[in-house]
């Protein structure tokens, strides 16, 4: 387990603070009799955060028996914030978090096991690629409820001018045809793409499943293991090759998030960034006017457009007393229009299928379509389940990752840290 930082001790003692004002009984109830629910959002953009209250109150004012109290959590510290609720017994009763971070809080007991708990309606509507994602042990510890897929943004004027084969989902780049795009799209003071990999082994895996790569392999028994095959390094490879090689990608943006490399777009220094569905919103907000951008699918290999994600989640703390009620205001939460009013405000995909397939997620502006147009070759990501992945992201993947594509290791370096460190790594979790 992570060790816990002291941002993360000072939110879970705020959060404590928060929840024990929340309910004047140990069970949840104040002395009218009410239930009371604590639900940690993650939402942080104003629309999403607008949209989140709004259906807190919505509930609410329908259900005088069972109150929901919103808590403002935070992505930065969420996994150690929750690791002190969960262990101080403070857990909120309802959790909003990310599929990946789930494992360790699933197999630790920490989560409560929602299959005598999901409505049907629930469970035909999500699809079983969706429901993969928040299956642990057979168990199922979460409702994957938004996703994102990563997309390329271009400036359309540049792409125009150019003269290359602007993509689309029916026929999107190949990885080869991408590399020669980029290198056609670099000019002076110019460069084709920018990637942004200050957290690098997300994008590298989730991309790499639309080339066949996997990299973590389960065997009958259960027991993982790391094998880097010829999909594996396709990905990898093509960002190697075009910041080292072809000078088609900016060295400088290998440490960037993707908002760091907005304005550099803006200004024309980069044709093309590869960037989460999301980032869509600050790109509306913060483009200057006159701006034209485009939404193109990822480039596509031996796996077609197949990317992997990990969903957001909701999820009931197992030790909360009123597992059922919490259920409840998920199922409420998640029907398809309020579906709809979250992947809005997030800017995201709904995983419902209904949800999905309201017109208002379909428009061409802002690239919406594309983005619905991708929906169905989303996969769970590639270490979804594997215990020890955290670990092996931050001590063995991340580093390794960023020096093969800064050019400082080859690919035979990058392999044998990323398999055999990483096998080291795995192999103490599956003792």
């Amino acid at each position: 387990m992570r060790a816990l930082t002291r941002a993360a001790a000072a939110a879970a003692t705020a959060l404590t603070l928060l929840l024990s004002g929340c309910a004047d009984g140990r069970d949840g109830r104040n002395p009218s009799g009410t239930i009371r629910l604590s639900f940690q959002s993650l939402a942080w953009q104003k629309e999403s955060v607008d949209a989140n209250k709004q259906l807190v109150k919505e509930w609410n004012a329908a259900h005088p028996d069972v109150q929901v109290d919103y808590v403002q959590g935070s992505w930065d510290n969420v996994h150690d914030q929750l690791l002190t609720s969960f262990e101080g017994g403070e857990a909120p009763d309802v959790i909003h978090d990310a599929s990946d971070d789930l494992a360790d809080f699933a197999y630790g007991g920490y989560l409560a096991d929602l299959r005598t708990l999901l409505p049907e309606r629930l469970t035909a509507d999500i699809p079983e690629q969706s429901w993969r994602t928040t299956t642990f042990d057979g168990g199922v510890y979460g409702v994957p409820f938004l996703q994102e897929p990563r997309v390329l943004i271009a400036n359309t004027k540049i792409l125009k001018a150019s003269g290359v084969r602007v993509p689309t989902p029916e026929r999107p780049w190949s990885w080869p045809e991408f590399r020669q795009v980029t290198k056609e799209l670099t000019g002076k003071g110019r460069y084709g793409v920018a990637w942004p990999l200050k957290e690098p082994v997300s994008v590298t895996l989730n991309l790499g499943l639309s080339a066949g790569g996997q990299l973590f392999h389960r065997d009958a028994d259960g027991k993982v293991t790391i094998r880097s095959e010829e999909g594996d390094q396709v990905v990898p490879g093509t960002i190697h090759y075009q910041v080292n090689t072809d000078r088609s990608a900016a060295r400088t943006a290998l440490g960037m998030g993707g908002s760091d490399t907005l304005p550099g777009f803006f200004g024309g220094r980069y044709a093309m960034v590869p960037l989460g569905f999301a980032y869509r919103q600050q790109i509306v907000e913060q483009a200057p006017e006159g701006f034209e951008w485009t939404v193109l699918p990822a480039p596509a290999g031996s796996g077609g457009l197949a990317q992997g994600v990990s969903p957001q989640t909701l999820s009931v703390a197992e030790e909360s007393p009123h597992k059922k009620e919490a259920m409840r205001f998920i199922d409420f939460l998640l029907r398809p229009p309020n579906m709809v009013r979250l992947a809005k405000g997030d800017w995201m995909l709904p995983t419902g299928t209904e949800a999905l397939a309201d017109p208002a997620l379909h428009t061409t502006e802002n690239g919406w379509a594309t983005g619905t147009a991708l929906a169905k070759a989303l996969r769970p990501a590639p270490a979804q389940s594997v215990r020890g992945y955290p670990e092996w992201k931050d001590k063995v993947a991340t580093p390794a990752l960023q020096e093969f594509y800064s050019g400082a290791i080859g690919t035979e370096e990058l392999r044998k840290r990323l398999v055999d460190d990483g096998n080291r790594v795995l192999a103490r979790y599956q003792r």
